[in-house]
């Protein structure tokens, strides 16, 4: 049952397994949770401006997937955050996925020689995105989906440490910084989903634009938008200054 602060708008009835506690149609008649809605600008726009320099800097293919991965995770949780419908949730939630193991491929890639693939990595990656694809599709569970994803993220944070403690340290401040403001995104995530009736009842009090604030699942999208655009420069300065101090092939 929605919560009673909660509108009937332009998409119906949620159909969605989750709900976030901003209120639906509060702020539009078209657009169901509008925060949590354009805050996903974040994983748009600078990655499209990330793949286009990417491209026209001729950097490898594997970058530019990254880019535009990030891109789709934004654009399918702006339709979902949107409509509140499950196909919309699944364009959200699977690209998550999807995008978490090309970064994984990206960051233990980042030390072979160019134009070399890792065809056993791909192959474990495929598999894994196609098995979690397939069992959450049959569960329909949104605890598979969080657990899955958090074991990529744990993956891609070992990684990135690993990296800046000793391989090149200088770069541990883009390092930190990017798991730093992730973090943070995840505990306001979790405040947001904890004490959602209070903070319901908070914005009651508060005026429209001071309680938009307090929409902790916008502020979710935007620290970890930012956080996974700074891990693809993490990732592509590491690759950078290994091909630029490595021998190369003969």
């Amino acid at each position: 049952m929605a919560p009673a602060a909660d509108r009937e708008g332009y998409w119906g009835t949620p159909t969605s397994t989750l709900e976030w506690c901003e209120e639906n149609y509060a702020v539009s008649y078209y657009i169901a949770e509008f925060w949590n809605t354009v805050s996903n600008l974040i994983f748009i726009l600078p990655p499209i401006y990330g793949a286009i320099q990417t491209y026209k800097d001729g950097l490898e293919k594997r970058y530019l997937a990254a880019y535009l991965c990030l891109t789709a995770v934004g654009l399918g949780s702006w339709c979902f955050h949107m409509t509140l419908k499950y196909e919309m949730q699944l364009l959200d939630e699977l690209p998550m996925i999807y995008s978490c193991c090309v970064f994984v491929y990206c960051l233990y890639e980042c030390f072979k020689y160019k134009n070399t693939v890792n065809y056993a990595l791909l192959f474990l990656l495929i598999t894994y995105s196609v098995v979690v694809s397939i069992v959450y599709l049959d569960l329909k569970e949104p605890v598979f989906h969080q657990i899955m994803y958090g074991t990529l993220v744990s993956i891609i944070v070992l990684r990135s440490v690993y990296i800046v403690l000793w391989v090149y340290p200088w770069l541990r401040g883009l390092g930190y910084t990017s798991l730093t403001v992730f973090l943070m995104g995840f505990f306001l995530w979790n405040v947001d989903n904890i004490f959602c009736d209070k903070l319901r009842a908070l914005r009651e009090k508060l005026p429209p634009v001071v309680g938009a604030v307090t929409q902790f699942h916008a502020w979710w999208h935007i620290l970890t938008g930012l956080g996974s655009y700074l891990h693809i420069l993490l990732s592509l300065y590491t690759r950078t200054l290994f091909l630029k101090h490595r021998p190369k092939v003969k």
